[in-house]
């Protein structure tokens, strides 16, 4: 990131806070008027023409004021965004709602996210308790056409997968269900290193095909957040007027309806980054499209230092970040605290 002065930083700091409480563009003389800055007005224009050319705030007509851009958003997050703690009533008004749910661990997602969306005034989703790695159950091999095997894989806990496999050469069924079970009896139970490691010892072709493609189901991002996600709050979302527009809000719809893009974002931000603290993905980062008018704040709950599942926010690239992260941060810590004391009871 570009750097800038004290002063710039300042500016864009209020433009960012401005923008998020009016939707409106920033002028000078509010900035001068509404925070008492011991500036020109002419000063600060100077100031906003330096943050647009470095691509932090953008006009979006001639005789406009400014609002920021995701980049500026991005600076304010990393650089100028202070921490808040949610005030003492709120906090005592969760925990003691997670208190009188602590019995029904279904009743601690859908309470997550009834709690995240009234205290974020965002979408809210939760997804449901997971292990850190899945575990080989059973697998069938079925010969079905030519060198194609249809590899059925079952997950302890029942989860089953489906894959098409394309060997060197044509096999038997009857040797298919040889492998099959071979491989039953050697790994019921295991996770991802006893397999890696029967790839690496074993000769046989077929084996190692079908190990492969389980250890790649094993890993893939649909086993970490496998189950049923909990929403809540998406008319909180769509009454914003970034979503007034058919399509920005039908984009924004296919995040909660297609599985795949939440598994895709949280498979590579929450749950493969090394930083356990709250995630933020602002406008998609270049990489989700689903994502371009949003912004997710998400973090882990845990137990006893095991992630367990996620809970974030999503709302319009104007947000209040620093709230956001302190609800969602809040909510996660109360949730690993409950899930740790109910696994030592």
């Amino acid at each position: 990131m570009m750097s800038l002065t004290e002063r710039q930083k300042i500016v864009l700091a209020l433009i960012v806070r401005e923008y998020v409480n009016s939707v409106e563009t920033v002028s000078s003389r509010t900035l001068v008027e509404n925070y008492g800055l011991d500036l020109s007005t002419a000063t600060v224009r100077n100031e906003m023409a330096t943050l647009a050319e470095l691509g932090y705030v953008q006009q979006p007509y001639a005789t406009a004021g400014r609002v920021p851009t995701k980049d500026g958003y991005r600076y304010f997050v990393q650089q100028l965004m202070r921490p808040v703690e949610l005030p003492d009533r709120i906090q005592q008004t969760i925990r003691h709602q997670f208190y009188q749910a602590r019995h029904d661990v279904d009743d601690w997602l859908a309470l997550s996210a009834s709690v995240l969306a009234l205290h974020s005034q965002a979408a809210s989703l939760v997804t449901p308790l997971h292990t850190e790695t899945a575990h080989f159950k059973h697998l069938e091999l079925i010969a079905t056409r030519g060198r194609q095997v249809l590899m059925v894989l079952v997950l302890k806990g029942g989860e089953v997968r489906q894959q098409t496999l394309m060997l060197e050469k044509t096999i038997s069924q009857r040797s298919l269900s040889g492998v099959a079970a071979k491989l039953n009896r050697e790994l019921m139970g295991q996770g991802t290193e006893a397999i890696a490691a029967k790839i690496e010892t074993t000769e046989d072709k077929v084996e190692q095909a079908a190990l492969t493609a389980v250890l790649g189901e094993l890993e893939g991002p649909e086993t970490i957040s496998a189950g049923k996600v909990y929403y809540d709050g998406l008319m909180n979302v769509l009454s914003e007027p970034e979503f007034s527009e058919q399509e920005a809000a039908q984009k924004t719809l296919r995040i909660f309806d297609e599985r795949s893009i939440l598994d895709d974002v949280l498979s590579r931000t929450v749950f493969g980054d090394e930083n356990v603290g709250v995630h933020i993905v602002i406008g998609g980062e270049n990489t989700w499209n689903e994502l371009k008018d949003c912004s997710l704040v998400a973090a882990q709950y845990s137990s006893l230092g095991v992630s367990m599942g996620a809970v974030g926010v999503i709302g319009p690239i104007r947000m209040p970040y620093a709230q956001m992260v302190s609800t969602v941060r809040f909510v996660s810590d109360t949730m690993s605290e409950l899930l740790a004391e109910s696994m030592l009871n």
